[in-house]
């Protein structure tokens, strides 16, 4: 991916007094340079940017986009970091305070005498906020194949399969339509583990109930996040009251949420209808989240969130409210929702009525 427009970003929010920003976080070295790599250092400068890397990757990096925007080099040792930058006049180093251990940052103070080290805070992670177009293409494509394996899948459920096969099943099902990896560990948990929200799969046969699915792939690197509940067998009317009540809820918060929308007010919405409706305290987790690079990034829908924080052009949130009975079952319903500052956009295409298998 051609990462030009992002470090035009990165380069505007630089504070005045800092000549170069050191990156050391391998998704923020992707980020910036769209190359992935590994045991290397990317800075980028005021007008200039460099990559350095080593024999494994020289060729790759060479014919990848990040010779557009970058000096490339085959060496990685930090004396020769040093070197380049006091070539090109860098004397105040920005470094990633959020990333960089103690320890190595004090390697690297050993290592480039006469450097000035400033923290950058979030200059980066603030900026992955905001989805460029290309950003939000990868994040669709990566849903598109998150929806083609939730539809294969229906089909390959029956009550003799385990949750780890279906697990596996759809991770493969991921990676042959063009995914990467699965953008976290799968869950799928069945009866009365549907109440785990984060419930790892078992080489156990499928309990009779509630089946939850919660997965995900990435697309050049880019995350998608999607939950299903289905059940398996017989559904008695709690059951069903219990789903629509989760499904009614995610319907009120995706009607508000839109550009400019408080993220508090967003849970608010959703978690008041599950509260209203007789399951208090049974929705235990925060609304949604942003999703990108990292699985989990900013903005949150919380109760957590305060008055300033609102959905902003470029977003990429999930909705997903659940309710959880312990010992019984439970239900979770996921989308993604890509804001733009005209509006919002559903990306998530999987049905969502009860479907009993």
């Amino acid at each position: 991916m051609d990462n030009h427009e992002i470090l035009c970003k990165i380069r505007e929010r630089m504070p005045a007094e800092m000549d170069a920003v050191l990156v050391e976080n391998p998704v923020h070295q992707y980020y910036l340079s769209g190359f992935n790599f590994c045991d290397g250092h990317v800075v980028i400068g005021r007008e200039k940017a460099w990559l350095f890397t080593d024999f494994r990757y020289i060729e790759a990096a060479n014919a990848s986009a990040a010779a557009r925007d970058f000096e490339i080099f085959d060496k990685s040792a930090i004396s020769f970091l040093h070197s380049t930058l006091q070539n090109a006049g860098v004397k105040n180093l920005g470094y990633e305070d959020r990333y960089m251990t103690v320890d190595a940052l004090q390697k690297t103070r050993i290592a480039t005498p006469g450097m000035n080290f400033l923290p950058i805070g979030d200059l980066i992670e603030g900026q992955r906020r905001f989805k460029t177009d290309a950003e939000r293409e990868c994040i669709r494509r990566a849903q598109a194949i998150t929806d083609a394996a939730f539809a294969h899948i229906l089909n390959f459920i029956t009550p003799e399969r385990t949750e780890t096969e279906i697990a596996l099943e759809l991770e493969f099902f991921m990676r042959k339509n063009g995914a990467e990896r699965a953008s976290f560990d799968i869950i799928c948990v069945s009866g009365k583990k549907s109440s785990l929200p984060h419930g790892e799969p078992e080489n156990r046969r499928l309990e009779p109930g509630f089946l939850t699915m919660d997965f995900g792939c990435t697309y050049k690197g880019y995350c998608s996040d999607m939950t299903r509940t289905v059940a398996t067998g017989a559904v008695d009317g709690e059951m069903r009251r219990l789903y629509d009540t989760v499904r009614r809820a995610q319907e009120l918060a995706l009607e508000y949420i839109d550009w400019h929308k408080s993220c508090f007010e967003a849970d608010r919405i959703a978690r008041d209808y599950i509260n209203q409706n007789g399951y208090e305290g049974a929705f235990g987790h925060s609304l949604g989240h942003g999703v990108g690079l990292y699985i989990h990034e900013n903005p949150r829908l919380s109760p957590a969130c305060k008055p300033q924080d609102i959905l902003e052009n470029g977003d990429v949130v999930t909705c997903e409210p659940g309710i959880y009975l312990a010992g019984k079952y439970g239900v979770r319903i996921e989308d993604m929702v890509l804001i733009h500052d005209g509006g919002a956009e559903a990306i998530t295409r999987s049905p969502k009525e009860l479907i009993i298998l």
